[in-house]
């Protein structure tokens, strides 16, 4: 299926889509919070795009919003996608799990969550993965201040 097809049938599911031409092969969506979980849960289980692997799951931090680029790519059409999802909410950011619709989010859901704090609805152990418990603080946020750094400097 084109970059083309793509963008018409996910844009007749959830009409607010936006869609960036962006320097790469795959398509890029933009997708509302509330709209995720519906929307990725139709990109694996349509026929037509047959989503089944989810090969790469990121946490962003762009400045003002907080997000997660999710790379898809179907085995049997052999097409792939991006899609993105951003909240501006730095002191609660929340998004549904994906976990149900591909079991390998799990881990990386908790990646993400360790190191932005970006929390995730309905994930079954939603806990830090690398650092400890009582670490203050998510490193790989733009905001986030290494105390212990700034006093070896």
């Amino acid at each position: 299926m084109t970059n083309e097809a793509l963008q018409n049938l996910t844009s007749s599911w959830v009409p607010e889509l936006e869609f960036t031409e962006e320097k790469s092969q795959f398509l890029n969506i933009t997708v509302q919070p509330e709209q995720l979980h519906s929307l990725m849960t139709q990109l694996k289980s349509n026929s037509e795009t047959n989503f089944d692997y989810l090969f790469c799951l990121t946490g962003m931090d762009w400045g003002a919003a907080l997000g997660v680029v999710y790379h898809l790519e179907s085995t049997t059409h052999r097409h792939q996608i991006v899609v993105k999802v951003k909240t501006e909410d730095r002191e609660n950011p929340t998004f549904d799990t994906v976990c149900n619709i591909w079991y390998t989010a799990e881990f990386h859901e908790r990646e993400v969550f360790d190191f932005f704090g970006i929390k995730f609805n309905n994930h079954p152990n939603l806990k830090r993965l690398f650092l400890t418990e009582d670490w203050d603080g998510f490193p790989l946020r733009k905001d986030y201040v290494d105390e212990i750094n700034m006093i070896i400097k």
